[in-house]
């Protein structure tokens, strides 16, 4: 059936919240949240295939190296693998690790949960109670009264198998309560029961309790999301006692701004899994909330370092792919195959390497990855997650001359001037044309090579000597496929004289139209390389390039393979 016309005749548009004096749009993020990885219990839950013991022992590994201090583990109750691996995680965790476990408001599921943490260093219970109306409704058939009732009196249960039980002091507990559905839950509701359940467990400044307010489904703007946050952040009674935690889902692909947005107003925690795994659309994605803070100066106290190590663990675990244009973490993200955002990037890095050097010498800065990150299109360096340079600028027929140039710089060392570049980016658009396919560094790099480097030819010996004030006389010998050939000829310089002679021997007018240099290394292993662009008979172009510790050599090599694409 087509969609409808008229869709507010099915939908309705979700409303606003009265907050005339709201505070959160004039302020902005400058330090890193709680945060709670949930992969193992919510992310595990979304998968066709949930994860095997071995699989979340992996994962779990990896979120400590990584910096995780608070692992939301199992659904302890759901089965005996959840408990068996909350008992694993109990353990083997490190002693500033906190183990987070869920269970709903039943009473056999809340002792079946805590008996899973016997023994835990930080464990962190985590109940949960639908409030929204369509909920209480649909899925309960509950009033208010009845939701806070039981709310409070499973709050209560918890407390009395936990902080208050003398055998279980050995556990540094916490306690979590999540009105589920909270951002389709009337905020004055979601205020009620809050503080019922606040007032049962007794919190201190001390030790808060946090209070978890999932977009269980994500059915508005991000701003109104905030909207809801400060408002109960506001509302809330003992402010300093509370720990204000968040759990977007991204059912309108906006969970990371609406993530953000909170905390601006007022959230203290965030949870959510790697590369935004969940239900439906998923969680929010940690990995995105965590860099965007990077990129703006703020430490994000987790390790992305060795981004791809992470990409592993995740892929292997939960036999989801990340996207290749996933944020940060896909494969394409610090690509550039458009010509024009290559040449930018390229110019990027040089002005970048220039501005270095002068801030090194002047002692501004201890180390190049001290200085200010300042590239067009790429907001976060490669190398601070892993990746490396080599793998910013990829080539395919859309490529323009600074993908390719920049190929032959990395690959070669060789920084090319402006007219090879516009030249050799003809050649591989038109090689990636007729390949119908993008092309290897080492693809782009051979090309080169053949058409400007390589040759017949083979300087066998040659000589340059004074034939007046303002001239130069070359005399040499060379082999072309192994036919030997001596050669003499005259001109202004060296370089100009050995033209003359292959056009004495070849009986073709050449002569250099454009030169340039530059060396390639330091110290005693620095060697020249020219950049040569012959013209013969006074209108065909082609450029030719020499490598060599000689310069003079060096410019012969290049007038040599110049023309040797005239033969």
């Amino acid at each position: 059936m087509p969609m409808l016309k008229d869709p507010s005749i099915k939908y309705k548009k979700f409303p606003s919240i009265k907050l005339p004096n709201r505070q959160w749009p004039s302020k902005s993020l400058d330090r890193a949240p709680r945060w709670l990885a949930t992969d193992l219990r919510d992310g595990n839950q979304s998968l066709p295939d949930p994860m095997s013991v071995k699989e979340k022992e992996l994962f779990f590994k990896k979120l400590i190296e990584i910096g995780y201090k608070e692992i939301e583990v199992a659904f302890p109750s759901a089965s005996q693998i959840d408990f068996d691996f909350t008992r694993y995680a109990v353990e083997t965790a490190p002693e500033d690790v906190w183990i987070q476990v869920l269970s709903p408001c039943r009473e056999e599921l809340i002792r079946r949960t805590i008996d899973s943490l016997k023994g835990a260093k930080k464990a962190i219970v985590h109940l949960y109670l639908a409030t929204s109306e369509c909920f209480r409704r649909v899925v309960f058939d509950m009033s208010e009264d009845e939701s806070v009732e039981l709310a409070v009196a499973s709050t209560k249960l918890v407390r009395s198998l936990t902080k208050d039980d003398p055998t279980t002091a050995g556990t540094e507990w916490q306690y979590e309560f999540s009105p589920e559905t909270f951002s389709d839950t009337s905020p004055e509701f979601v205020i009620r029961i809050c503080n019922a359940v606040k007032d049962a467990w007794e919190p201190t400044v001390e030790s808060p309790i946090i209070f978890n307010l999932p977009a269980t489904v994500e059915m508005s703007t991000p701003n109104v999301y905030a909207d809801q946050i400060e408002y109960f952040c506001t509302n809330i009674s003992e402010r300093n006692k509370v720990i204000v935690s968040l759990h977007p889902h991204n059912d309108r692909g906006c969970a990371v701004a609406a993530a953000e947005l909170a905390q601006m107003a007022g959230a203290d925690r965030v949870e959510g899994c790697l590369f935004g795994n969940g239900e439906r659309t998923g969680n929010v994605d940690l990995v995105t909330l965590a860099l965007n803070l990077y990129t703006q100066g703020i430490s994000p106290n987790i390790d992305f370092s060795d981004i791809t190590s992470v990409i592993k663990v995740v892929e292997q675990c939960n036999k989801i792919p990340v996207p290749e244009r996933y944020p940060y973490g896909g494969q394409l993200v610090v690509c550039a195959f458009s010509g024009s955002h290559q040449d930018a990037i390229k110019k990027g890095f040089n002005v970048r390497k220039e501005q270095t050097s002068k801030a090194l010498e002047k002692q501004t800065i201890k180390n190049a990855s001290e200085h200010r990150w300042q590239i067009p299109y790429l907001p976060l360096d490669p190398k601070d997650i892993g990746r490396d340079y080599e793998a910013v600028i990829r080539v395919n027929s859309q490529s323009g001359k600074g993908g390719a140039s920049w190929i032959i710089l990395t690959q070669l060392g060789l920084d090319l001037p402006r007219g090879l570049q516009v030249a050799f980016s003809k050649v591989v658009q038109t090689t990636a044309e007729r390949e119908g396919r993008e092309l290897k560094a080492s693809e782009i790099e051979s090309l080169f090579r053949k058409e400007y480097i390589e040759n017949g030819f083979v300087i066998k010996d040659y000589d340059i000597v004074r034939a007046g004030t303002d001239s130069r006389k070359f005399v040499g010998s060379l082999t072309l496929d192994g036919r030997e050939m001596n050669l003499t000829g005259t001109g202004n310089g060296p370089i100009s004289a050995f033209t003359d002679a292959l056009s004495n021997v070849f009986g073709v007018k050449a002569e250099v139209w454009d030169y340039k240099e530059h060396a390639i290394g330091q110290g005693s292993s620095v060697r020249a390389s020219t950049f040569i662009e012959i013209r013969v008979n006074e209108k065909t172009k082609r450029w030719g390039v020499g490598i060599h510790e000689d310069v003079v050599q060096a410019s012969l090599l290049s007038v040599l393979a110049a023309f040797s694409g005239f033969l």
